[in-house]
């Protein structure tokens, strides 16, 4: 794949279904693998180096996707983009490599005239956005790491990759729904769905397991010392799909880099308490804390219910409290629990009390 010129003119403008104020920007390179990126947000480039699967279309429908890519986006330029194969990028049937995933990354910032940058690598991204900092020191100002690791092979034994590439191949509507299990299991079962219709409608079945070879087989550890940027690692210890040893081995590799455990148990960044993920970037980037409502999409009852809820009190005392119904308290608490991707009540309390709701 030959790299693009800096774009001035898209060669192809793609029309997003929602309005202008919130479109990202969106181009598709003329090169022999077209690579759609999407810009959202003003300020320094942020730039996103996706997990597994993507498609910045659907993404952006994806409630959840969105409000984490919303959050990034406040005081930055979030660049995303999808890789060859997925979502609004050309189709791809050739061999998965972390070359491939290094010259694509170089496309977007060719395209877009980046010089330098801050870098956020989640999941498959992140041992990629590591061998891109080591490779390209004068292109990082800052690098963060969420969920990645250095050595893909620990991710499971042998058979239970095995399993999970053939399952992936032939029963991809089973293979999805169970990745999504394993990735969100702190997401309702709404929220569950919604993500594995989003994983098969990003990519085919053959292009969805190629990608998790890829993921078992990178092996970053001898890159990771020469990685200059300073370096943020975040993972959540319970994650199931990227054992937390693995954050500990980045930022354990890294020189100068700092590890931040989170509480949780899901592997994709959008699923669960998001804002505290949020948080940890925004801060280390340099940027203020998003106030409540900016970064959770909640209206100010729906804080006022949140805090109750985080002193304990029942639905029928915040109906009370409140002077509303029961039902309509109950419908609160639901409507908040989903628009934030949690399972339960005591979850949110906990959510509530950490983020000081309202």
């Amino acid at each position: 794949m030959r790299s693009a010129s800096p774009a001035t003119t898209p060669t192809t403008t793609r029309r997003p279904p929602w309005p202008a104020s919130r479109a990202p920007g969106w181009w598709v390179s003329p090169t022999e693998v077209e690579i759609a990126h999407a810009t959202t947000g003003s300020g320094p480039p942020l730039l996103l180096v996706p997990g597994w699967l993507s498609h910045l279309e659907l993404g952006w429908e994806l409630p959840v996707e969105r409000r984490f890519h919303q959050a990034l986006s406040t005081g930055r330029t979030l660049v995303r983009y999808d890789r060859p194969g997925c979502g609004l990028s050309a189709a791809y049937d050739g061999p998965r490599t972390l070359d491939l995933e290094l010259a694509t990354l170089a496309q977007v910032v060719d395209d877009l005239g980046l010089e330098r940058f801050d870098l956020l690598g989640t999941s498959l991204g992140a041992p990629v956005a590591a061998r891109w900092a080591a490779d390209h020191p004068e292109s990082v100002d800052r690098l963060v790491l969420y969920g990645g690791w250095a050595d893909g092979a620990a991710l499971g034994d042998a058979d239970s990759r095995h399993h999970v590439l053939g399952l992936v191949r032939t029963h991809w509507g089973l293979g999805s729904d169970l990745l999504t299990e394993v990735f969100g299991p702190d997401a309702d079962q709404a929220t569950r769905r919604a993500v594995a219709d989003y994983q098969r409608a990003a990519s085919s079945a053959e292009t969805a397991a190629a990608l998790l070879e890829l993921a078992y087989s990178l092996d970053v550890r001898d890159a990771l010392p020469r990685v200059t940027a300073p370096t943020l690692v975040l993972h959540r210890r319970g994650d199931r799909a990227a054992p937390v040893e693995q954050g500990r081995a980045l930022a354990a590799a890294i020189p100068g880099a700092r590890l931040v455990e989170l509480e949780g148990r899901s592997h994709l960044p959008a699923i669960g308490d998001a804002d505290a993920l949020v948080a940890e970037v925004r801060a280390f980037l340099g940027l203020p804390r998003l106030r409540s409502e900016a970064g959770t999409g909640l209206t100010r009852r729906q804080r006022e219910v949140a805090a109750l809820v985080a002193e304990g009190l029942t639905n029928r005392e915040i109906a009370v409290r409140l002077h509303v119904t029961e039902r309509t308290a109950e419908s609160h608490v639901e409507r908040i629990r989903l628009r934030l991707g949690l399972r339960s009540r005591a979850q949110l309390a906990a959510w509530s009390a950490a983020h000081e709701v309202p």
